[in-house]
């Protein structure tokens, strides 16, 4: 069957079975059968949330649960490194290597604030935006490869007012760390076309590519939590876009990460899995699929695991990737999880004028935010 909004693609030998939106003409079929079997009801919310975590840990990361603090996949030594450090007035910016996983060493880029400490301290993480030669780079800007300086500048630009929000958050007393996901800056491949051919090696290596970012990010939070000069009970997630997603499902899956800001990036799937929807076009969208997730748990189910922490969420009212009607959904559904808990106060979600971006104005409000959260 065929849907008004949802005309097959014409061969010469007729229709299709999969249209120019890469769905399937039975796609609204397959979208009943998604009930969430998983998401809050009317039950003890801290049994819910204890109980999901675990399934959902078990099909989002490589390692299952075992990949969470204190599980056996977490046990490897970071072994950090110092490999060079720049005075930026009101900070220190510093390279530092250290082993992600068993299998990865990286260099994340670390602000410290000058003073004794100990500080509150923020893990960055970089959005996707088909741009890969710079990931840690997009919010704070290198000093060591005059390319990627100016690719940093030509996306604060784009995105973020001219400013760099690794640096906003060092200049307002946080230890900023920033790494480089699968993919992006040091750990660069083989472009835009080559992502689902990474997706589909992984899961061949009996890994996912979503499952081996939501791993890492859990380990550098970890890595955060143990730097000398931060406070380990101040530790937040801050995100735009691909990486608002990575800061709401890190802090659903990690104690360490106390309370998080995620600009640009939550819906319900139904409202995404629409023609059109940039979620569709099959390259991208890997490094957010999780398998099998979808049929126990939404986006804003897996969010709610958060609470009760703080948690901010905005989204843009024009924002093209995002429907508002799917955005707003999410939104209620994650309330009734925090009003559960008692803290419907702890969880802040708001449409903004304008589309996809980190501007100054969204980025003051959400520090500002941070400021009152501790």
């Amino acid at each position: 069957m065929t849907t008004p909004d949802h005309q097959p693609d014409k061969s010469e030998d007729g229709p299709v079975a999969i249209s120019s939106s890469n769905l399937p003409d039975f796609y609204p079929e397959l979208k009943q059968k998604l009930t969430f079997p998983l998401a809050f009801t009317s039950c003890d919310p801290e049994q819910w949330r204890r109980k999901t975590r675990a399934t959902a840990a078990d099909l989002m990361l490589p390692d299952g649960a075992a990949g969470l603090p204190g599980g056996t996949a977490s046990d490897v030594p970071f072994a950090p490194a110092l490999h060079d450090s720049v005075d930026r007035g009101d900070f220190l910016a510093q390279r530092v290597a250290f082993n992600v996983t068993a299998e990865s060493r990286i260099t994340a880029l670390v602000l410290v604030p000058k003073g004794e400490g100990p500080f509150p301290a923020a893990l960055l993480l970089h959005d996707h935006g088909s741009r890969f030669d710079i990931g840690k780079e997009k919010g704070i800007r290198p000093w060591y490869d005059d390319a990627r300086l100016a690719a940093s500048h030509d996306w604060s630009d784009r995105y973020f007012s001219g400013l760099f929000p690794g640096e906003e958050l060092a200049r307002r007393g946080y230890v900023v760390v920033a790494i480089d996901a699968l993919g992006w800056g040091d750990r660069i491949g083989n472009g835009y076309e080559a992502q689902q051919a990474l997706a589909c090696n992984l899961f061949n290596l009996g890994s996912s590519l979503a499952g081996l970012v939501a791993a890492e990010d859990i380990r550098s939070a970890r890595f955060v939590r143990m730097l000398p000069k931060v406070d380990p009970d101040r530790l937040v997630a801050v995100g735009f876009s691909f990486g608002a997603f990575r800061a709401w499902q890190l802090a659903a899956l990690s104690d360490d990460v106390k309370a998080a800001v995620a600009v640009c990036w939550m819906a319900t799937i139904n409202g995404l899995m629409v023609p059109g929807n940039n979620q569709l076009r099959g390259q991208s969208a890997w490094y957010m699929t999780h398998p099998g997730l979808a049929k126990c748990l939404d986006y804003p189910d897996v969010a709610a695991l958060a609470a009760p922490k703080p948690l901010y969420f905005m989204s843009g009212e024009d924002d093209p990737l995002f429907p508002r009607q799917a955005v707003q959904q999410a939104y209620e559904r994650m309330q009734r999880v925090w009003s559960a808990f008692g803290k419907s106060e702890n969880l802040r979600t708001e449409l903004w004028p304008g589309g996809h971006g980190f501007t100054r104005d969204r980025q003051q409000a959400a520090f500002d935010w941070l400021a009152g959260c501790f």
